[in-house]
């Protein structure tokens, strides 16, 4: 199973159109959902007024020119409305664009209800139904009862918390961010977790479910709109960590789970960000608290990597500056040592 398939399900059967589609509708007439990005009044040389905008879905963006209702749909539309275009796709300027159709209709804003705000949402890559049995594998393979308990509380008996979980992003922009990033990089972190215990005299129970529940407060951060994720206002006012220590702390009581080991659990989502000026609470203080910050700050800009190397223009050598990163990155595109 697919992030689409959780999708309702008409949703591909409505023959929606994505803007990676449109290199195959060059000089056809197309009818495109899309949010509207930017737009821009101009003039050309004879003063007749254009109006350029620029359109995106989860795939990209597309320029779209208005020669015949410029000034008329510049005063309708604003950044961050979703709207329906209908015109013909041109190749102008080496890249594809939308000329729109001489009529008032051409252009029509969309109410929420009108369309399916999981267009403009990005999704994971990875197969979502590997990654739910990933997690399910590591959840059984936890030896010990209590850890195991706690896992299957969240993640097994709560249907709705696990659906949640695999549909939340892990970021809205820094990593992850994405319907299913939080599923993919728990996952993540609590494998390379795994392996590390062959070369550590660590608690490995304690370790892979401090991996996969260091994020659960995620779930109740963030939100997925019809304007993209948010944040919502509880994770404005109290944020995932403490959201996510509250979460372990109420599931374990309500298992009796020994003090101890609610306690040591707590510490590895208390202080995964490692250092206090990161958002931690508090610093790692245990092994497996030190293992898991570690694992997850690596796991997170190694997919920051990957994101901004997918993304980058072709034969493009450098990226530009990244302030999480702290640092351009090298794309190799066509870049000589010599």
């Amino acid at each position: 199973m697919k992030l689409g398939d959780l999708l309702p399900k008409d949703f591909f059967e409505r023959g929606e159109l994505f803007v990676k589609d449109l290199e195959r509708y060059l000089n056809a007439n197309v009818d495109l959902v899309a949010k509207v990005r930017s737009k821009k009044l101009q003039e050309t040389k004879d003063s007749k007024k254009f109006l350029l905008i620029t359109l995106e879905d989860r795939t990209g963006s597309v320029r779209v020119v208005d020669w015949y209702n410029a000034e008329k749909n510049d005063s309708r539309i604003k950044e961050g409305d979703v709207v329906r275009v209908r015109g013909r796709v041109v190749f102008f300027e080496n890249r594809l664009q939308i000329n729109l159709e001489d009529e008032e209709d051409a252009l029509k804003i969309l109410k929420e209800d009108e369309y399916d705000y999981t267009k403009f949402v990005a999704q994971a890559k990875k197969d979502v139904e590997i990654l739910r049995k990933k997690l399910i594998n590591l959840v059984d393979q936890v030896k010990d009862t209590d850890y195991k308990r706690l896992l299957k509380s969240f993640f097994v008996d709560d249907n709705v918390f696990f659906e949640e979980f695999c549909k939340a992003p892990a970021g809205m922009r820094v990593h992850h961010a994405y319907m299913g990033g939080l599923l993919e990089h728990s996952v993540t972190v609590a494998e390379i977790c795994r392996e590390i215990v062959r070369f550590y005299n660590v608690n490995r129970d304690l370790l892979i479910a401090g991996a996969l529940l260091h994020d659960v407060g995620k779930v109740r951060e963030y939100t997925i709109t019809s304007s993209g994720i948010e944040v919502t206002t509880e994770g404005e006012l109290k944020g995932h960590i403490a959201i996510g220590a509250e979460m372990v702390r109420e599931r374990g009581k309500s298992l009796n789970l020994p003090e101890k080991k609610i306690v040591e659990l707590e510490h590895i989502v208390l202080s995964h960000h490692g250092e206090l000026e990161w958002g931690s609470p508090v610093v790692p203080k245990t092994l497996e608290a030190l293992i898991v910050h570690y694992i997850e700050s690596l796991d997170s800009k190694l997919a920051r990597f990957a994101e901004m190397m997918e993304t980058a223009e072709p034969g493009k050598s450098w990226s530009e500056y990244d302030k999480n990163l702290g640092r351009r990155i090298f794309l190799r595109g066509g870049e000589s040592y010599e």
